[in-house]
């Protein structure tokens, strides 16, 4: 029942019987519930660093500017852990947003009156089960053919109360990583609102060549910087 479920609802989005029926199938049997998890099972090369909080952010902030900032109707994704650090952001996702096909944000939010309302030109809000792993999950994806770009997080658990709070990270420019990425978060927006479908399946359906080597060797010079200012950060 569940299979039939999913394909009516990708159906419903555009895609064919037969891509809807495969796509169905893959969620099913094996639904994420962890971006970075996910992503780290699929692209064994990606380079994980312990981030403090504040190297993070600014990491972060510069994608978001990047990126998200300059791309061509970009599919966009936010992962906050809590409401209240999406709502330090809110203004910023909001003028963000103005310029993508669709930005969908992922916190704590409320749930006792049902999922927040879909204003159009506004971030879908998705709230997230206490339990998901999502919840200690730090999420940037911007899907888009000029600019692609993800920045996914971990939080430890162990937490010292006089330090910054350190975060398992790995980022990425490359176009298969970012839509593998953005398929993982599109299918979390659809099983955290009930009865909602992502519209916008048939753009994610096509995987993008891997990144050329000069992309590659860029990413390792920046991975070696973010080690070093991580460590001398205090």
């Amino acid at each position: 029942m569940a299979l039939v479920r999913e394909t009516q609802r990708l159906r419903a989005s555009g895609l064919s019987m037969p891509l809807a029926v495969e796509r169905a199938r893959a969620h099913v049997q094996r639904a994420e519930t962890s971006v970075f998890a996910g992503l780290r099972r699929r692209h064994l090369d990606l380079r994980v660093q312990v981030l403090a909080k504040p190297v993070l952010l600014a990491l972060c902030r510069a994608m978001e500017d990047e990126c998200c900032a300059e791309a061509e109707e970009p599919l966009l994704f936010g992962a906050f852990q809590r409401t209240g650090f999406y709502d330090a952001s809110r203004a910023r996702w909001r003028e963000l947003s103005r310029g993508a096909r669709r930005t969908i944000v992922f916190a704590d939010f409320d749930q006792r009156d049902g999922a927040p309302p879909d204003t159009a030109g506004e971030p879908l809000e998705v709230p997230v089960p206490f339990g998901s792993p999502l919840n200690r999950e730090w999420v940037l994806v911007c899907d888009a053919g000029d600019r692609p770009g993800c920045l996914v997080g971990w939080e430890r658990p162990e937490h010292d109360p006089g330090g910054p709070r350190r975060f398992e990270t790995f980022w990425s420019v490359d176009a298969r990583v970012v839509r593998d990425a953005a398929r993982i978060c599109a299918r979390l927006s659809q099983e955290y609102r009930v009865g909602t479908v992502f519209p916008f399946w048939a753009d994610l359906e096509d995987t993008p060549p891997p990144a050329g080597i000069e992309i590659r060797r860029a990413s390792a010079v920046l991975d070696r910087m973010l080690a070093y200012v991580s460590a001398a950060s205090p």
